[in-house]
């Protein structure tokens, strides 16, 4: 900017501001308006649609000005932060009574994406998260924070696919990494990108500030110890929400470790896939959360959605969770739970706003309101046999001390803000009374005082009223205005009117102004003080709300299983997924015909189906309604079967579909690839693995060599659950050779080029795939399906007598060759290794042997 001398005092004030937080927009307080200049204030006109002024010069040059009225500020906060902005407010804290130039201003807060504890900036049903990275070589930490309910996680991502999936799932509004982050690439689809220096993820920093956050000697209480690259993204995001919140941060009391064998792990592109929260196109339509959420609380309806992106493997809390539901449906509690919990409104969220000591007036009724729910609460769950509701429930102490508190403190319906004045009851404080009575028996003395003045004058038409700038006066029409007696002061001349002060009126106005002065900032004083008296319990309030929100969830899942018609799964300690009716909980709803369940059998006699069927035959449904259906089993809910029994799962994978990569230049092949070979690397015994349509973006039989050799790792090396759909029927000869594969095919019917889809799953290959049938289904002109048709019988004719003999020698190389690619060869040069010893060899032996190796390798 200029030369810092040339401004005026209040312009050095604000260029003094401006260079402590040079890289975001500041909001600088004055009057009823927040100004901004300079290049702020171009940028801000262009983001908020404001206008653009001018105010004073500089160097001879107006200096650019915007402004929003401080009422509203929250509106335009909103936008901003939604565009990825922060913003620097800055407030007058001086009286501009005595202030002497400028008044004094301060940044009281730093509002960002990622650290906004306001009600209007927030989305209501997603959680709000701000995310620190950490590199070290090729290791990574990550650090999340709820700001708005204290949750601190941190975790240590094994590889960049991980990290990608943790990123997708946790879908940050603010993003802060290390300077010397070396894996930008996966960075590019998020806002809120904040590039922060190396030492502030120094470690024993971190632990000295985490520390000191939580009141203890070291971080071993959190079983975190021992994740140094996550503490170290922790201590740096710590620091950050402390510098944007200038002050104290009584809500984060802990932190957690997110262990992945405590998870089942999904990678980015399975959540995409099964379109958990968000569809293929960005929306949250026809997404398995909007058909199983129905919670009545915002909090209730953020920890469903974190269930979902988060299954859990701990058997004992899932079958307490599933216990609970089962509880729930059995007394036909939900009816009567859901109008108590939705009373409890987002008890999390007003419990941050406590803590940060920015929480309105409203706040604290609303939370008056949810602490008068408990006891209703309890007597509901205590009417019915539900031991697993009711231990759940103890969870939640005593609160009639507070809530005793604010029904005396605060009024029956108080104002937005505290500035209003009228927020504390009456009778809570006897001074604030006493002053309110002052101000409050103003109209009674003012109608006494102008019938006196009448009487006195013998002016009929003298009245007393008040006025905002001018205070209270004596009105005498100005057809009598010369009857005024000799002590009446002139104060104001009206067109039809004069106005006056007497020394009696301005004595009691003084009076008068001085008690509403005071009230107010007795006011203010007893509202800080509700704050002081709260946070002590703030521990026991938060696990309150934590409680009451898995209660909301759990009401929400007992009601859907009774209205959806599901079961409650069961677990075994054997590998497999067994099925009986299977349904695709989306699906289901959206379709208007009855939805065909299926069943399905995935075990270690039999590990791997190979699906075929015509397009639209319900292949993709199938698989995906297979991975959804183990996902809600895994956070405990009941799922679409008629029966579910399921065995270990620790990952689960879709390679369903793809699309370009445009923007990183991936072709829909290359993106297939990558996809498929993040699971042949990742995947286990006890992953469940579905994989839709591999090999279709290359030629013929790059395609089928690559689905082949794929479907044979998978059955062979690896041995997960699979189900792998293809159009390549060459690939349906693989149960003939490896144990553990079977057919299964979904079927159709074909009449006159027309088809019908049964959506049925059948054991064995289907006998076509009917893709001319789906053509002409599709409004392809019938002279091209009458082409094709052609086209199609002089192909098969020509080839028939080839495909037999191409078959059959396929089978052979599988025969003669697969078995070795995948075992012998590795196997025979270690049981050579293993049996050689080197001290016994002659120089001859030696070398016949190298030969040896060599041939074999």
């Amino acid at each position: 900017m200029d030369n810092f001398a040339q401004h005026t005092p209040m312009m050095q004030q604000y260029l003094q501001l401006k260079a402590q937080n040079p890289e975001i927009l500041l909001f600088y307080r004055m009057g009823d308006f927040y100004e901004l200049f300079y290049d702020d204030a171009k940028k801000a006109a262009a983001l908020l649609d404001i206008s653009l002024t001018k105010r004073g010069q500089s160097a001879g040059q107006p200096i650019p000005m915007a402004g929003v009225p401080y009422h509203a500020v929250e509106g335009y906060l909103a936008k901003l932060v939604q565009l990825g902005e922060s913003v620097a407010i800055c407030e007058q804290i001086g009286d501009p009574a005595t202030a002497k130039g400028p008044v004094e201003r301060q940044i009281v807060r730093i509002v960002t994406p990622g650290t906004v504890s306001d009600e209007a900036l927030l989305p209501e049903r997603t959680d709000n998260l701000i995310v620190a990275l950490y590199q070290e070589r090729d290791k990574f930490g990550l650090a999340s924070l709820d700001m708005a309910s204290g949750r601190f996680q941190l975790c240590e991502p094994a590889d960049t696919a991980t990290l990608a999936a943790e990123l997708q799932r946790l879908r940050p509004a603010e993003l802060l990494y290390c300077e010397d982050f070396q894996e930008m690439a996966l960075l590019t689809p998020y806002s809120g990108l904040r590039r922060r220096p190396i030492w502030e993820f120094e470690l024993s920093t971190a632990i000295n500030e985490l520390n000191r956050q939580f009141g203890t000697k070291d971080l071993r209480a959190f079983g975190v110890e021992k994740a140094p690259l996550g503490l170290s993204a922790a201590g740096c995001l710590l620091q950050y929400a402390k510098e944007t919140q200038r002050g104290a941060l009584p809500h984060i009391q802990s932190i957690s470790l997110q262990a992945k064998q405590d998870i089942i792990q999904l990678d980015a592109a399975t959540r995409r896939n099964l379109e958990l929260t968000q569809n293929l196109t960005g929306g949250t339509d026809n997404t398995l959360a909007s058909v199983l959420d129905k919670c009545v609380t915002p909090m209730g309806s953020r920890l469903l959605k974190r269930w979902l992106h988060q299954p859990i493997r701990q058997r004992q809390t899932l079958l307490q969770r599933q216990q609970t539901i089962g509880e729930l449906i059995a007394a036909d509690l939900p009816d009567t739970l859901q109008p108590l919990l939705h009373n409890i409104g987002d008890m999390e969220r007003i419990l941050t706003r406590v803590a940060l000591r920015s929480a309105r007036p409203r706040d604290l009724t609303r939370l008056r309101a949810a602490l008068s729910q408990l006891p209703h609460l309890a007597t509901a769950l205590q009417a019915i046999d539900a031991p697993q509701s009711q231990r759940l429930f103890a969870r939640i102490e005593d609160f009639s001390a507070e809530w005793d508190l604010l029904q005396r403190a605060i009024g029956e319906n108080p104002p937005l803000l505290i500035r209003d004045g009228g927020v504390i009851a009456a009778g809570y404080h006897s001074e604030l009374d006493e002053w309110r009575s002052l101000s409050a028996g103003a109209t009674e003395y003012l109608e006494q005082l102008e019938l006196r003045e009448r009487q006195a004058t013998g002016i009929d038409t003298l009245k007393i009223g008040f006025n905002a700038v001018h205070g209270y006066y004596i009105q005498i029409s100005a057809g009598q205005a010369h009857k005024a007696p000799i002590h009446y002061v002139r104060r104001q001349t009206l067109k039809n009117a004069e106005r006056y002060i007497i020394p009696e009126l301005k004595e009691y106005e003084d009076k008068v102004l001085k008690s509403k002065s005071a009230a107010l900032a007795l006011e203010k004083q007893l509202y800080d003080e509700l704050f002081d008296l709260l946070l002590p319990r703030l521990g026991a309030l938060q696990l309150a709300a934590q409680t009451l929100a898995e209660l909301d969830v759990l009401s929400n899942l007992a009601e859907r299983a009774t209205t959806l018609n599901y079961v409650a799964p069961q677990f075994s300690d054997v590998i497999g997924v067994h099925i009986e009716g299977g349904r695709h909980p989306v699906v289901e709803q959206v379709i208007k015909e009855p939805f065909i369940a299926n069943p399905l059998k995935l075990d270690n006699e039999r590990h791997l189906l190979i699906i075929t069927g015509p397009n639209m035959g319900g292949k993709s449904t199938y698989m995906r309604q297979t991975a959804l259906i183990a996902l809600l089993a895994h956070i405990g809910s009941y799922v679409p079967a008629d029966s579910a029994c399921l065995g270990p799962i620790d990952r689960i994978f879709t390679r369903i579909g793809a699309s370009d990569d445009l923007a990183s230049g991936r072709s829909t092949f290359m993106v297939e690839m990558t996809e498929m070979a993040n699971i042949l690397h990742q995947a286990g015994a006890q992953s469940l693995v579905l994989i839709d349509e591999i090999g279709r973006g290359t030629s013929t039989y790059d395609g089928l060599s690559l689905a082949w050799a794929c479907a044979e790792w998978l059955a062979r090396k690896i041995r997960s659950l699979t189900l792998f759909a293809t159009h390549y029927f060459e690939l349906t000869a693989l149960p003939e050779s490896l144990p553990g594969v079977a057919n299964i095919h979904l079927d159709a019917l074909e009449h006159n080029n027309t088809i019908a889809f049964l959506h049925s799953v059948q054991e064995g290959a289907a006998s076509k795939s009917y893709g001319l049938a789906v053509a002409a289904l599709a409004g392809v002109p019938p002279q091209v399906v009458k082409l094709a048709k052609q086209k199609l019988h002089q192909l098969e004719s020509l080839s028939a007598h080839q495909s037999d003999k191409q078959l059959q020698e396929l089978r052979q190389l599988q025969h003669e060759q697969g078995e070795l690619a995948l075992y012998s060869e590795p196997d025979a040069l270690r049981e050579a290794l293993e049996q050689l010893d080197p001290d016994e060899l002659s120089p001859k032996q030696a070398l016949a042997y190298l030969y040896q190796l060599k041939k074999l390798l």
